[in-house]
């Protein structure tokens, strides 16, 4: 399997509903690292997994969308623990519709699966990953 990842980050408060978060039922801050890898088994023609650029450029948008919002005032969120499992989970969604969408160009076509990494500090992080529709996973 091939990958190429790209990085970028994001900063948002929050904060969580429940007796097992402690003081993070307070409204806090964080700063995630985001890691987004892109997945194929192939090489395409040109030899490459991903436009590198347009990865980089999708992600920054989709992070963007994120970055440096009360996420308790959000509605998308309502109700909802945005831990960083959560929050993983979400970002790969939107990249992922991104790419259904045709946003990362034509070398994205053959990709097989993404993996989204939030480092919540340099020793915790929590990631999603899954096979992106359309993936041949029989390949």
């Amino acid at each position: 399997m091939y990958s190429v990842n790209v990085r970028d980050h994001f900063m948002i408060a929050h904060s969580f509903r429940g007796e097992a978060f402690g003081p993070a039922q307070r409204l806090h801050g964080a700063t995630y690292v985001v890691d987004a890898e892109f997945r194929r088994r192939a090489l395409d023609a040109d030899g490459m997994v991903v436009d590198i650029a347009l990865a980089t450029e999708v992600l920054r948008r989709v992070l963007g969308e994120l970055n440096l919002r009360n996420l308790d005032d959000d509605a998308a969120f309502a109700g909802q623990n945005t831990t960083t499992e959560f929050m993983a989970r979400v970002v790969f969604d939107r990249i992922a519709a991104r790419i259904a969408a045709g946003e990362l160009g034509p070398h994205a076509s053959g990709l097989d699966g993404l993996h989204v990494r939030l480092h919540e500090s340099h020793v915790a992080w929590a990631a999603y990953e899954a096979a992106l529709p359309g993936a041949d996973t029989a390949r």
